[in-house]
């Protein structure tokens, strides 16, 4: 070529293609910003749907965090029902008449009523305290405790060669009247709950 356009000299430029290693190096270091996002966004989730990776705990009874105690699982059986217990209702005391009310009172409140009169000569103005309860030794742990919660005060004996499950209820000079039905109602409810046992800690429960 000639004119103005002459080239001169011995080097000429040479043709290339812009370079674009900086492109590059940006989509990679985006990229690689992305799938972190990404991979931790699926950590969170995954934590919220298994609680965090911590086992479940195992059922039972929460514990009182305020009193530091474990209510314990109850494995008794339940208590015998009043319609259950056949009750002989015999009057020790000089008192005319204090059997019967007595046991009419005791039926109004579910209990079978099985004799009704006078002491055995051996009983007969010697049960000095408000009452003696009287029944099988099977009658323990089960029929006593559930009539004594009728007349405060009353001692518990058993028979250990008596037959059958009925129990005696025999009334003793120191006798006014049958605990009130309120306060006899709320002692035999008492006998349905069970005992809170001492927590062996306080897991489970909120920092103060």
């Amino acid at each position: 070529m000639g004119g103005q356009y002459k080239i001169t000299g011995d080097k000429y430029p040479r043709m290339r293609r812009p370079r674009r290693r900086g492109r590059l190096v940006v989509l990679v270091a985006v990229s690689v910003a992305v799938l972190g996002v990404g991979g931790w966004g699926t950590v969170q989730l995954i934590d919220v749907f298994t609680g965090g990776g911590e086992q479940p705990a195992a059922a039972g009874p929460k514990p009182d965090c305020a009193s530091g105690v474990s209510p314990a699982p109850s494995t008794a059986a339940d208590p015998v029902r009043p319609a259950a217990i056949t009750v002989n209702v015999f009057n020790a005391t000089p008192r005319g008449g204090l059997a019967k009310s007595t046991a009419d009172e005791l039926k109004k409140r579910g209990f079978k009523i099985g004799d009704v009169g006078n002491a055995a000569k051996k009983f007969d103005k010697k049960i000095k305290g408000t009452g003696l309860l009287l029944g099988p030794a099977s009658a323990l742990d089960t029929s006593l405790p559930v009539l004594a919660t009728q007349l405060t005060g009353a001692e518990r004996r058993t028979d250990p060669g008596r037959k059958g499950g009925a129990v005696d209820l025999v009334i003793g000079t120191g006798f006014t009247h049958l605990t009130t039905k309120a306060d006899a109602d709320k002692a035999l409810a008492a006998l349905t709950k069970p005992s809170p046992a001492p927590a062996a800690s306080k897991k489970g429960c909120a920092a103060p």
